[in-house]
């Protein structure tokens, strides 16, 4: 049995793809290519599963009680009890108000849900490839830029808080001028947000103040 030769390599010393010259890499996307970039869907398992069972538990039992009835049987004592203190309160009582209330707090809650995207912690990041999506949890971005404020000269401590569309930072100067120190805090920081590839890059809030003075 013989071996196949290995194939040749390519002029400049690079052996050849194993795959029948396959491309190594994904091709990258221009800015004006790229598609548009849209935060990530939570999948709310947990609220979706306990929906799925309050509601296939209610309809099994009403299902049950509906055909008992139709069977010549009772029907359950606490449908019976529900419909006569149904039949025996007006609409405008107290107890009926406020159960018809959270009902609809409950509703308004449910579609809030179906319909945001949730995931208020990942911030997306751009695209550069067309089957790659990307993003940055929000404390991960927040620790980043926090070790980029406090290479700047004069700062002794800094506080930096990422939110979706704004970036607070308040940093504590204890030597420099506070212009200057401010000054380069965003020159740093609008750097590093760059950096990030975020899609949606935040708008920069800083604070530089004096340590609290002893005594």
């Amino acid at each position: 049995m013989t071996t196949p030769p290995a194939p040749a390599p390519d002029p400049d010393g690079t052996a050849p793809h194993p795959e029948d010259g396959a491309p190594d890499s994904v091709p990258v996307l221009a800015d004006d290519q790229a598609p548009p970039v849209r935060r990530f869907w939570a999948v709310r398992r947990i609220p979706a599963a306990v929906l799925a069972a309050v509601v296939l538990g209610g309809a099994g039992l009403l299902l049950y009680d509906v055909a008992a009835v139709r069977a010549e049987r009772s029907a359950m004592s606490w449908r019976r009890e529900f419909t006569d203190v149904l039949a025996s309160k007006p609409l405008d009582s107290a107890g009926v108000v406020i159960g018809a209330v959270l009902a609809v707090l409950l509703g308004v809650w449910l579609l809030i849900l179906a319909a945001t995207p949730g995931l208020r912690a990942v911030l997306p990041m751009r695209r550069r490839h067309a089957d790659v999506r990307a993003g940055l949890d929000r404390e991960a971005a927040a620790l980043v830029l926090r070790d980029r404020v406090m290479e700047v000269s004069g700062v002794q401590s800094v506080q930096v808080r990422v939110g979706r569309s704004k970036v607070g930072v308040r940093a504590v100067s204890h030597f420099r001028a506070l212009d200057e120190v401010r000054t380069d805090v965003e020159n740093v920081l609008a750097t590093g947000v760059d950096e990030l590839g975020l899609a949606h890059p935040p708008a920069l809030t800083v604070r530089v103040t004096r340590p609290p003075r002893k005594g």
